[in-house]
């Protein structure tokens, strides 16, 4: 199954997606937003590219279990997803984007970027731990977190 991952922000969209069989990540690059309508044009696009059976969009869960700060920043994330819902029969579920960005910039430095071309592949690189952090959840064992 080929899995679509979403980074989520209000400038860019980062986005990665899975093997076919889908069990690895790969960075699928970053849509810099303009418009809404542009958006899901650019998403629908590369939904029907890849052959997208599902959808994987990032979300941060509080890291001392009291919402704070990022809750204006789920309502976003919350209603970009129900937005996209209404456009794709797909599933659409969520995975803890909780440092997804700090991890995106400490593998991109490791690998020699930095400056602007970190910059350009960030949000791309923070949706493939997006989407790693849901393939962990399949493995056996840990159960589908489509079910919750």
């Amino acid at each position: 199954m080929k899995i679509l991952g979403i980074d989520f922000g209000l400038a860019r969209v980062g986005l990665a997606v899975t093997d076919p069989d889908g069990r690895m990540a790969f960075p699928r690059g970053v849509i810099t937003r303009t418009t809404r309508a542009a958006l899901f044009d650019e998403l629908s696009a590369v939904i029907a590219a890849e052959g997208v059976e599902r959808i994987v969009i990032g979300r941060p869960e509080p890291m001392d279990g009291v919402p704070g700060r990022e809750a204006e920043t789920v309502r976003q994330i919350e209603n970009f997803a129900k937005s996209l819902a209404r456009r794709t029969p797909l599933p659409i579920v969520f995975a803890d984007e909780t440092l997804s960005s700090a991890q995106a910039t400490g593998d991109l430095r490791a690998a020699g970027l930095s400056g602007r071309r970190l910059r350009q592949a960030l949000d791309a690189q923070a949706a493939v731990h997006i989407l790693n952090t849901y393939l962990t959840a399949l493995r056996p064992g840990t159960g589908d977190p489509c079910a919750t």
